[in-house]
């Protein structure tokens, strides 16, 4: 009877250590898991106090048209106008405040905008070509 014992406590010793093994790794998962999902579902914040710089953004010149049409920034953006097309292209605003002068297929044109306001402009190569910028000011602190 007492070898019957001892194989019984053996077995229920297996059983104990099968058992704390799973509830180890099961917590482990657990703790995994949630630590996964606070990661991915804090907000995320890129602000950076320190960085202040203006942004910027690109106008497709392509297929006789400015793409997009219509952009609207903040004040500070640099614009870049990129002619992706086969022949050359103007940017030229309509009340005068800047002109690209030819800019070549393959060419850029880059303008800042410090002032808020609405920018119409157009391609005097092209003049059914037009587009517009929006200016708005930049929010408080920045970016």
């Amino acid at each position: 009877m007492a070898g019957g014992h001892g194989i019984c406590f053996e077995r229920f010793s297996k059983k104990m250590n099968y058992m704390k093994t799973k509830i180890i790794y099961s917590g482990l998962f657990a703790l995994l898991v949630s630590g996964l999902l606070f990661i991915s579902c804090s907000k995320s914040n890129s602000y950076n106090p320190g960085n202040n710089s203006p942004s910027s953004a690109t106008v497709s010149i392509k297929n006789m048209a400015f793409n997009p049409i219509s952009l609207s920034i903040t004040t500070g953006t640099t614009v870049t106008w990129v002619n992706n097309d086969t022949t050359a292209h103007t940017v030229t605003a309509n009340d005068g405040s800047f002109n690209s002068g030819t800019i070549t297929a393959g060419s850029k044109f880059t303008q800042s905008f410090s002032t808020t306001g609405t920018f119409a402009y157009h391609c005097t190569l092209h003049p059914e070509m037009t587009g517009t910028i929006v200016v708005a000011k930049m929010p408080a602190g920045g970016y």
